[in-house]
Protein backbone atom coordinates (compact mmCIF):
# COMPACT_ATOMS: atom_id res chain seq x y z
CA UNK A 1 0.00 0.00 0.00
CA UNK A 2 1.39 2.90 -0.97
CA UNK A 3 2.10 6.38 1.60
CA UNK A 4 -0.81 8.84 0.45
CA UNK A 5 -0.29 10.98 3.97
CA UNK A 6 1.77 13.61 1.39
CA UNK A 7 -1.64 14.02 -0.91
CA UNK A 8 -3.96 16.72 -1.04
CA UNK A 9 -7.19 17.52 -2.04
CA UNK A 10 -9.10 20.49 -2.48
CA UNK A 11 -12.29 20.36 -3.39
CA UNK A 12 -15.29 22.87 -4.51
CA UNK A 13 -18.52 21.66 -5.00
CA UNK A 14 -20.82 24.74 -6.43
CA UNK A 15 -17.66 26.71 -8.52
CA UNK A 16 -14.79 26.51 -10.53
CA UNK A 17 -12.34 29.28 -9.10
CA UNK A 18 -9.10 28.26 -7.50
CA UNK A 19 -10.24 30.99 -4.66
CA UNK A 20 -13.14 28.74 -3.89
CA UNK A 21 -11.37 25.61 -3.19
CA UNK A 22 -10.74 24.76 0.45
CA UNK A 23 -7.75 22.14 0.47
CA UNK A 24 -6.71 19.27 3.16
CA UNK A 25 -5.00 16.45 3.60
CA UNK A 26 -5.92 12.90 4.03
CA UNK A 27 -4.24 9.78 4.64
CA UNK A 28 -3.79 6.21 3.58
CA UNK A 29 -4.65 5.06 7.18
CA UNK A 30 -8.37 3.28 7.61
CA UNK A 31 -10.89 5.37 9.21
CA UNK A 32 -12.55 3.79 12.61
CA UNK A 33 -16.05 2.85 11.50
CA UNK A 34 -18.38 1.70 14.06
CA UNK A 35 -18.14 -1.85 14.76
CA UNK A 36 -20.94 -2.41 17.50
CA UNK A 37 -24.07 -2.16 15.08
CA UNK A 38 -23.46 -3.37 11.59
CA UNK A 39 -26.64 -2.35 10.87
CA UNK A 40 -28.29 1.10 10.59
CA UNK A 41 -30.25 2.37 13.35
CA UNK A 42 -34.03 1.37 12.14
CA UNK A 43 -32.97 -0.67 9.28
CA UNK A 44 -32.15 -4.05 10.78
CA UNK A 45 -34.19 -7.15 8.70
CA UNK A 46 -36.97 -8.00 10.57
CA UNK A 47 -38.20 -11.75 10.69
CA UNK A 48 -42.04 -13.09 9.89
CA UNK A 49 -44.20 -13.28 13.23
CA UNK A 50 -43.09 -16.57 14.92
CA UNK A 51 -45.63 -19.20 14.71
CA UNK A 52 -45.06 -22.84 16.09
CA UNK A 53 -44.57 -24.17 12.34
CA UNK A 54 -41.78 -21.45 11.66
CA UNK A 55 -39.43 -22.08 14.59
CA UNK A 56 -39.74 -25.80 13.48
CA UNK A 57 -38.30 -24.61 10.71
CA UNK A 58 -35.43 -22.43 12.39
CA UNK A 59 -32.55 -24.12 12.43
CA UNK A 60 -30.92 -24.14 15.79
CA UNK A 61 -27.49 -23.49 14.97
CA UNK A 62 -27.50 -20.52 12.69
CA UNK A 63 -31.18 -19.46 13.55
CA UNK A 64 -32.07 -19.51 9.64
CA UNK A 65 -34.99 -20.91 7.92
CA UNK A 66 -34.07 -24.40 7.11
CA UNK A 67 -34.07 -25.25 3.26
CA UNK A 68 -33.84 -29.05 1.56
CA UNK A 69 -32.08 -31.01 2.28
CA UNK A 70 -33.17 -30.43 6.14
CA UNK A 71 -31.14 -32.88 8.17
CA UNK A 72 -32.18 -34.84 11.25
CA UNK A 73 -30.68 -37.08 14.09
CA UNK A 74 -32.11 -40.34 14.97
CA UNK A 75 -33.83 -38.25 17.44
CA UNK A 76 -35.56 -36.36 15.50
CA UNK A 77 -33.74 -32.88 15.69
CA UNK A 78 -33.15 -31.31 12.33
CA UNK A 79 -30.75 -28.64 11.34
CA UNK A 80 -29.87 -27.19 8.09
CA UNK A 81 -27.28 -28.63 5.03
CA UNK A 82 -24.83 -25.93 5.83
CA UNK A 83 -24.55 -26.15 9.91
CA UNK A 84 -24.43 -30.21 9.29
CA UNK A 85 -20.78 -29.88 7.89
CA UNK A 86 -19.74 -27.56 10.16
CA UNK A 87 -20.85 -29.91 13.60
CA UNK A 88 -18.64 -32.69 12.89
CA UNK A 89 -21.56 -35.03 11.94
CA UNK A 90 -23.16 -35.03 15.68
CA UNK A 91 -26.36 -33.48 16.44
CA UNK A 92 -25.85 -29.74 18.65
CA UNK A 93 -28.97 -30.93 20.25
CA UNK A 94 -28.47 -34.40 21.66
CA UNK A 95 -24.89 -35.08 20.25
CA UNK A 96 -26.29 -38.74 18.83
CA UNK A 97 -24.61 -38.91 15.60
CA UNK A 98 -26.54 -37.43 12.43
CA UNK A 99 -25.91 -39.54 9.78
CA UNK A 100 -27.67 -38.74 6.47
CA UNK A 101 -31.26 -38.87 7.30
CA UNK A 102 -33.45 -36.65 5.63
CA UNK A 103 -36.48 -34.90 7.47
CA UNK A 104 -39.07 -35.44 4.35
CA UNK A 105 -41.56 -34.42 5.99
CA UNK A 106 -40.83 -30.92 7.25
CA UNK A 107 -39.96 -30.03 4.01
CA UNK A 108 -42.80 -31.32 2.62
CA UNK A 109 -44.48 -28.99 5.31
CA UNK A 110 -42.32 -26.33 4.44
CA UNK A 111 -43.64 -26.62 0.69
CA UNK A 112 -47.47 -25.33 1.78
CA UNK A 113 -45.84 -22.06 3.45
CA UNK A 114 -46.73 -18.42 2.05
CA UNK A 115 -44.04 -16.13 3.85
CA UNK A 116 -43.32 -12.27 4.38
CA UNK A 117 -40.26 -11.36 2.93
CA UNK A 118 -37.41 -10.92 5.32
CA UNK A 119 -37.33 -7.15 5.04
CA UNK A 120 -40.90 -6.10 5.21
CA UNK A 121 -40.38 -3.92 8.43
CA UNK A 122 -38.23 -1.99 5.99
CA UNK A 123 -40.89 -1.72 3.41
CA UNK A 124 -41.03 -4.89 1.19
CA UNK A 125 -44.74 -5.75 1.05
CA UNK A 126 -44.24 -9.01 -0.85
CA UNK A 127 -45.29 -12.77 0.34
CA UNK A 128 -43.63 -15.33 -1.40
CA UNK A 129 -43.76 -19.36 -1.53
CA UNK A 130 -41.66 -20.85 1.22
CA UNK A 131 -38.60 -21.80 -1.44
CA UNK A 132 -38.99 -19.00 -3.46
CA UNK A 133 -38.17 -16.48 -0.66
CA UNK A 134 -34.66 -16.38 -0.57
CA UNK A 135 -34.15 -15.70 -4.48
CA UNK A 136 -36.23 -12.44 -4.02
CA UNK A 137 -34.59 -11.65 -0.65
CA UNK A 138 -31.26 -11.46 -2.99
CA UNK A 139 -32.53 -8.90 -4.97
CA UNK A 140 -34.92 -7.13 -3.12
CA UNK A 141 -35.02 -3.60 -3.19
CA UNK A 142 -35.82 -2.88 0.27
CA UNK A 143 -32.62 -4.70 1.28
CA UNK A 144 -30.05 -2.93 3.12
CA UNK A 145 -26.86 -1.53 1.34
CA UNK A 146 -23.39 -1.77 2.59
CA UNK A 147 -21.13 0.89 3.36
CA UNK A 148 -19.88 2.08 0.38
CA UNK A 149 -16.30 2.90 1.67
CA UNK A 150 -13.51 1.24 -0.34
CA UNK A 151 -10.55 2.29 2.46
CA UNK A 152 -11.28 -0.55 4.89
CA UNK A 153 -13.42 -3.67 4.64
CA UNK A 154 -16.47 -1.49 6.29
CA UNK A 155 -19.22 -4.75 7.30
CA UNK A 156 -22.14 -1.81 8.16
CA UNK A 157 -24.78 -1.86 6.35
CA UNK A 158 -28.06 -0.16 6.45
CA UNK A 159 -30.59 2.17 4.32
CA UNK A 160 -29.08 5.77 2.37
CA UNK A 161 -29.40 8.37 5.30
CA UNK A 162 -27.65 6.00 7.63
CA UNK A 163 -24.78 5.06 5.78
CA UNK A 164 -24.76 8.81 4.80
CA UNK A 165 -24.35 9.58 8.64
CA UNK A 166 -21.61 7.00 9.17
CA UNK A 167 -19.47 7.72 6.18
CA UNK A 168 -19.30 11.19 7.71
CA UNK A 169 -19.14 10.27 11.21
CA UNK A 170 -16.75 7.42 10.99
CA UNK A 171 -15.12 7.45 7.78
CA UNK A 172 -14.74 11.15 7.97
CA UNK A 173 -16.20 11.43 4.34
CA UNK A 174 -16.02 14.86 3.07
CA UNK A 175 -19.83 16.18 2.42
CA UNK A 176 -20.64 18.78 -0.62
CA UNK A 177 -23.60 19.97 -1.66
CA UNK A 178 -24.46 20.83 -5.13
CA UNK A 179 -23.61 18.83 -8.69
CA UNK A 180 -20.61 20.59 -10.07
CA UNK A 181 -17.27 19.86 -8.32
CA UNK A 182 -13.62 20.69 -8.87
CA UNK A 183 -10.93 18.53 -7.17
CA UNK A 184 -7.45 18.68 -7.26
CA UNK A 185 -5.34 16.15 -6.37
CA UNK A 186 -1.31 16.17 -4.91
CA UNK A 187 0.86 13.80 -4.72
CA UNK A 188 4.74 14.68 -4.11
CA UNK A 189 6.05 10.56 -5.85
CA UNK A 190 3.86 9.96 -8.15
CA UNK A 191 5.40 6.72 -9.10
CA UNK A 192 4.44 5.04 -5.85
CA UNK A 193 1.25 3.46 -7.50
CA UNK A 194 0.24 0.06 -5.60
CA UNK A 195 -3.40 -0.82 -5.83
CA UNK A 196 -4.84 2.18 -3.11
CA UNK A 197 -7.81 4.15 -2.97
CA UNK A 198 -6.84 7.77 -2.60
CA UNK A 199 -10.15 9.29 -1.93
CA UNK A 200 -14.39 9.19 -1.51
CA UNK A 201 -16.05 12.46 -1.24
CA UNK A 202 -19.43 12.38 -0.99
CA UNK A 203 -22.34 14.98 -3.13
CA UNK A 204 -25.86 15.94 -2.12
CA UNK A 205 -27.95 16.96 -5.47
CA UNK A 206 -31.61 16.65 -6.59
CA UNK A 207 -32.36 15.12 -3.44
CA UNK A 208 -30.25 12.29 -3.69
CA UNK A 209 -26.30 11.32 -2.58
CA UNK A 210 -23.58 10.17 -5.06
CA UNK A 211 -20.30 8.86 -4.17
CA UNK A 212 -17.35 10.30 -6.40
CA UNK A 213 -14.04 7.68 -6.03
CA UNK A 214 -10.50 8.77 -7.20
CA UNK A 215 -7.57 6.41 -6.70
CA UNK A 216 -4.55 4.81 -8.23
CA UNK A 217 -4.01 1.17 -9.09
CA UNK A 218 -2.16 -0.71 -11.52
CA UNK A 219 -3.76 -1.44 -14.44
CA UNK A 220 -1.40 -4.79 -16.07
CA UNK A 221 1.77 -3.42 -15.83
CA UNK A 222 0.75 0.01 -16.39
CA UNK A 223 -0.31 2.51 -13.39
CA UNK A 224 -3.46 4.41 -13.62
CA UNK A 225 -5.35 7.08 -12.12
CA UNK A 226 -8.92 7.01 -12.32
CA UNK A 227 -12.42 8.37 -11.38
CA UNK A 228 -15.60 7.69 -11.45
CA UNK A 229 -19.10 8.46 -9.82
CA UNK A 230 -21.70 6.12 -8.13
CA UNK A 231 -24.94 6.41 -6.91
CA UNK A 232 -26.54 5.93 -3.56
CA UNK A 233 -29.23 4.11 -4.30
CA UNK A 234 -30.85 1.59 -6.55
CA UNK A 235 -29.78 0.95 -10.68
CA UNK A 236 -32.85 1.73 -12.07
CA UNK A 237 -33.21 5.17 -10.14
CA UNK A 238 -29.30 5.38 -11.33
CA UNK A 239 -29.88 5.38 -14.81
CA UNK A 240 -31.84 8.76 -14.49
CA UNK A 241 -28.78 11.04 -13.88
CA UNK A 242 -26.00 11.18 -16.02
CA UNK A 243 -22.45 13.00 -14.69
CA UNK A 244 -19.46 13.89 -16.74
CA UNK A 245 -15.81 14.38 -15.59
CA UNK A 246 -12.77 16.35 -17.25
CA UNK A 247 -9.13 16.40 -16.47
CA UNK A 248 -6.27 18.46 -18.59
CA UNK A 249 -3.50 20.95 -19.32
CA UNK A 250 -1.30 22.70 -21.64
CA UNK A 251 -4.14 22.56 -24.25
CA UNK A 252 -5.15 19.06 -24.18
CA UNK A 253 -7.95 17.56 -21.82
CA UNK A 254 -9.62 14.19 -21.28
CA UNK A 255 -13.33 13.93 -20.63
CA UNK A 256 -15.81 11.20 -19.32
CA UNK A 257 -19.20 10.90 -19.55
CA UNK A 258 -22.08 8.14 -18.22
CA UNK A 259 -24.12 6.73 -16.27
CA UNK A 260 -23.18 6.58 -12.18
CA UNK A 261 -23.43 3.28 -11.12
CA UNK A 262 -25.32 2.12 -8.11
CA UNK A 263 -23.93 1.64 -5.35
CA UNK A 264 -25.13 -2.08 -5.03
CA UNK A 265 -22.36 -2.85 -7.57
CA UNK A 266 -19.11 -3.12 -5.20
CA UNK A 267 -16.73 -0.45 -5.59
CA UNK A 268 -14.05 -3.01 -6.85
CA UNK A 269 -16.30 -4.33 -9.58
CA UNK A 270 -16.90 -0.93 -11.03
CA UNK A 271 -13.00 0.04 -11.25
CA UNK A 272 -12.58 -3.23 -12.55
CA UNK A 273 -14.99 -2.58 -14.84
CA UNK A 274 -13.06 0.79 -15.87
CA UNK A 275 -16.24 2.42 -16.12
CA UNK A 276 -15.23 5.43 -15.94
CA UNK A 277 -12.65 8.29 -16.49
CA UNK A 278 -8.54 6.65 -16.81
CA UNK A 279 -5.72 8.83 -16.67
CA UNK A 280 -2.64 6.98 -17.63
CA UNK A 281 0.53 7.99 -15.68
CA UNK A 282 2.53 10.18 -17.75
CA UNK A 283 -0.69 12.17 -19.10
CA UNK A 284 -1.44 12.68 -15.50
CA UNK A 285 2.12 13.87 -15.47
CA UNK A 286 2.14 15.64 -18.69
CA UNK A 287 -1.11 17.66 -16.85
CA UNK A 288 0.87 18.17 -13.79
CA UNK A 289 3.14 20.37 -15.88
CA UNK A 290 6.83 21.39 -14.21
CA UNK A 291 9.31 18.52 -14.25
CA UNK A 292 6.97 15.68 -14.03
CA UNK A 293 8.14 14.41 -10.72
CA UNK A 294 4.89 15.88 -8.63
CA UNK A 295 1.48 14.89 -9.43
CA UNK A 296 -1.34 17.53 -9.74
CA UNK A 297 -4.34 16.73 -11.33
CA UNK A 298 -7.14 18.58 -11.05
CA UNK A 299 -10.62 16.81 -12.18
CA UNK A 300 -13.97 18.88 -13.06
CA UNK A 301 -17.34 17.23 -13.26
CA UNK A 302 -20.83 17.82 -13.16
CA UNK A 303 -23.80 15.88 -12.16
CA UNK A 304 -27.45 16.31 -13.82
CA UNK A 305 -31.06 14.67 -14.16
CA UNK A 306 -32.31 13.52 -17.46
CA UNK A 307 -35.59 14.55 -18.07
CA UNK A 308 -38.54 14.15 -20.70
CA UNK A 309 -38.96 17.02 -22.94
CA UNK A 310 -42.90 17.32 -22.93
CA UNK A 311 -42.69 18.35 -26.73
CA UNK A 312 -40.76 15.76 -28.22
CA UNK A 313 -40.47 12.86 -25.29
CA UNK A 314 -36.78 13.54 -25.86
CA UNK A 315 -34.45 13.44 -22.83
CA UNK A 316 -33.07 16.98 -21.83
CA UNK A 317 -30.39 17.47 -19.03
CA UNK A 318 -31.56 19.37 -16.13
CA UNK A 319 -28.80 21.01 -14.66
CA UNK A 320 -29.48 22.15 -10.77
CA UNK A 321 -28.31 25.71 -10.10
Amino acid sequence: MMDLNTIECASSSDGLEDEDINSHQFSSSTKPHNNNNNIGVGVTPGLPPATSVHELLECPVCTNSMYPPIHQCHNGHTLCSTCKTQVQNRCPTCRQELGNIRCLALEKVAESLELPCRYFSLGCPEIFPYYSKLKHEALCNFRPYNCPYAGSECSVTGDIPFLVTHLRDDHKVDMHTGCTFNHRYVKSNPREVENATWMLTVFHCFGQYFCLHFEAFQLGMAPVYMAFLRFMGDEADARNYSYSLEVGANGRKLTWEGTPRSIRDSHRKVRDSHDGLIIQRNMALFFSGGDRKELKLRVTGKIWKEQPNPDGGVCIPNLCS
